[in-house]
């Protein structure tokens, strides 16, 4: 019986000293960290993100995430209550968007700042501070992708637009076109033969129209050299010219005498002649008047005021 109490005693004190060693390694192994409550308040979906997920600040790792609830005030709001060394360096510009690890989908919540030297944020265990998310890369990418897919459809309807009946009649006969073109200008070639074959000789006719104009020039050439040799034989001192400049001058001094000596007397013939051709011009008219003057000679004239037989004219 004592054997059995003995046992006993020893079986309870081993495991009394177990339960000690637990919980004082327990004791000393806890975390002695001071932690601060953040919220992080958002409507966008947060696939992968469970409690005691880890919390980054530029990739290291400053807490965790306590509780993921809806926001019971606000439907469809969800709330992230988040546990964050005191000394994590949390300011009004922090922001949150979730990051994921490798391959894995595992998601965490990962702290960034616009700029350095902003206000700390204040918290406190009665009144946690609120943190913005912001979508993360993932989001961006199904934002971004929806949009290229709308892109895509869009594309893709003007395509069967562009490519209906009508369209492909019209890009048909405009292929039609090209390949008649493309063979009109095959042809070019072979009409420009016969005249790419008589080239050659049209070269040899040119050169020969060459020779002619060079064999010309020199003709030319030769006859300004006599042109000019007879030029200065026309120029010497008892050439033709000085020999046409003497006779030139005596018919002006011959010219010059006629001038004094005859004109005097023609110009004075002129003059008698004019006063006899008016004196025929009176005789004509005094005929054509009074033609008895011829038998009763020319009347006598009328006495004027102050000669004898003046009659003044009556009214």
């Amino acid at each position: 019986m004592e054997n059995r109490s003995y046992a006993l005693m020893t079986g309870v004190f081993t495991i009394a000293l177990v339960i000690a060693a637990v919980l004082a390694g327990l004791w000393f192994n806890r975390d002695r960290t001071e932690l601060l409550p953040y919220e992080i308040v958002t409507t966008q979906s947060i696939p992968g993100l469970n409690p005691q997920a880890t919390v980054r600040y530029r990739g290291l790792e400053v807490g965790r995430v306590d509780e993921i609830v809806f926001d019971p005030r606000v439907t469809g709001q969800i709330l992230i209550r988040l546990s964050v060394k005191q000394d994590s360096p949390i300011t009004t510009t922090t922001f949150a968007s979730l990051g994921y690890q490798g391959v894995t989908g595992i998601a965490f919540i990962q702290l960034d700042d616009d700029r350095t030297g902003s206000p700390r944020l204040a918290a406190s265990e009665d009144r946690p501070a609120r943190i913005p998310l912001r979508p993360g890369l993932l989001d961006q990418l199904e934002k971004r992708g929806l949009a290229i897919l709308e892109r895509a459809e869009k594309i893709t309807a003007s395509l069967d637009q562009m490519l209906g009946p009508e369209n492909q009649k019209t890009i048909v006969g405009a292929f039609d076109s090209i390949g008649k073109a493309a063979d009109a200008y095959a042809a070019i070639p072979q009409k420009l033969e016969p005249t790419i074959d008589r080239m050659p000789a049209l070269t040899a006719k040119l050169e020969r129209s060459l020779t002619s104009f060079d064999a010309a020039a020199g003709s030319i050439t030769a006859t300004a050299n006599n042109y000019n040799q007879l030029a200065t034989r026309l120029q010497a001192p008892d050439g033709p010219l000085e020999r046409l400049n003497g006779a030139v001058g005596s018919l002006q001094s011959a010219t010059s005498e006629l001038e004094l000596e005859t004109l005097p007397h023609v110009v004075e013939m002129t003059d008698e002649a004019r006063g006899a051709l008016r004196a025929v011009k009176r005789t004509a008219t005094s005929l054509s008047d009074r033609p008895q003057s011829i038998l009763f000679g020319a009347p006598s004239a009328q006495p004027g005021p102050g000669e004898p037989g003046f009659v003044p004219p009556t009214k």
